[in-house]
């Protein structure tokens, strides 16, 4: 009975003010909970975006290799493999490009804007796949055949057939050098090390890599198969020689309209927009 009444004495009845502070630190903890929660819900968020995106372009660079497989069955299948490879890579360029322009001009595509780092990047990939399939097979991983050098058996030795087709060559592995490295830098990572000064600097590069493109594939389409003293005419010429030119043209001049326009005093696209962090 002591031990009883000494324990009954022992527990005082819990105040008022003691029943807030537990509820208050109860709420405080459970909102914080909540926010974390919602913090680690916001940062996966993006990126399952981003890897959805990159699920998508990966099947329609698929698709693309596809459809340009499909309109060259008379083809070699080695250079018809390399070739479709080559123009599915070349409309991924022009869609990543067309996209910045175009979101200026027309502001209700800038929703578009989310896709343009996966699109440089599959077209990076595809690129890198097209070199692969060139140096793999029409070069067998010889630099002189890759500058256009062959062995003549009339002559005994090698020398060098088209004078144009190595610096072709080399103007394709330099717009690939930089294609990959704005691929390796399309990441809000690469911006932060970077700054956005020598970031913005450096995928400006892009446009050169358009015009190296265009002189690669132009020299291919339009000046390697026509009438040599060594080699025989194709039957029919690649359906792609117009397409291929009249795009890089268009996009060229959709980038000139939208310097034009940004450039006149008031307009709203005069704007500048810093690079966004990418959703």
């Amino acid at each position: 009975m002591a031990d009883s009444d000494r324990s009954n004495r022992g527990a005082q009845p819990v105040s008022a003010e003691h029943t807030e502070w537990m509820l208050v630190a109860t709420n405080t903890l459970n909102k914080r909970s909540q926010a974390q929660a919602r913090s680690v819900s916001e940062v996966r968020r993006p990126a399952q975006r981003r890897w959805i995106r990159h699920l998508v372009l990966m099947s329609c660079s698929a698709a693309l290799v596809g459809a340009f497989w499909s309109t060259r069955s008379n083809w070699v299948d080695e250079m018809r493999l390399w070739k479709a490879v080559g123009d599915a890579s070349y409309v991924l360029l022009l869609a990543a490009l067309v996209l910045g322009p175009l979101a200026k001009l027309v502001p209700a595509t800038r929703g578009w804007l989310r896709w343009r780092r996966q699109i440089g990047i599959w077209f990076a990939l595809t690129a890198s796949l097209h070199g692969f399939l060139i140096l793999n097979g029409w070069a067998r991983w010889s630099l002189r055949r890759f500058l256009g050098y062959e062995f003549i058996p009339q002559l005994g030795q090698e020398a060098r057939l088209e004078p144009g087709f190595g610096l072709a060559n080399i103007i394709g592995a330099v717009a690939l050098f930089l294609a990959l490295i704005l691929a390796a830098t399309s990441s809000d990572t690469a911006l932060r090390r970077l700054g956005r000064p020598a970031w913005s600097w450096l995928h400006r590069l892009a446009q050169s890599v358009l015009i190296l493109s265009l002189l690669h594939g132009g020299y291919f389409l339009f000046i390697h198969y026509t009438v040599s003293f060594h080699k025989a005419v194709p039957p029919d010429l690649d359906w792609f020689r117009l397409p291929f030119l009249g795009a890089g043209v268009a996009v060229i001049a959709l980038q000139a309209a939208t310097f034009i326009r940004v450039s006149e005093p008031g307009d709203p696209a005069s704007v500048a927009t810093a690079p966004r962090r990418r959703r």
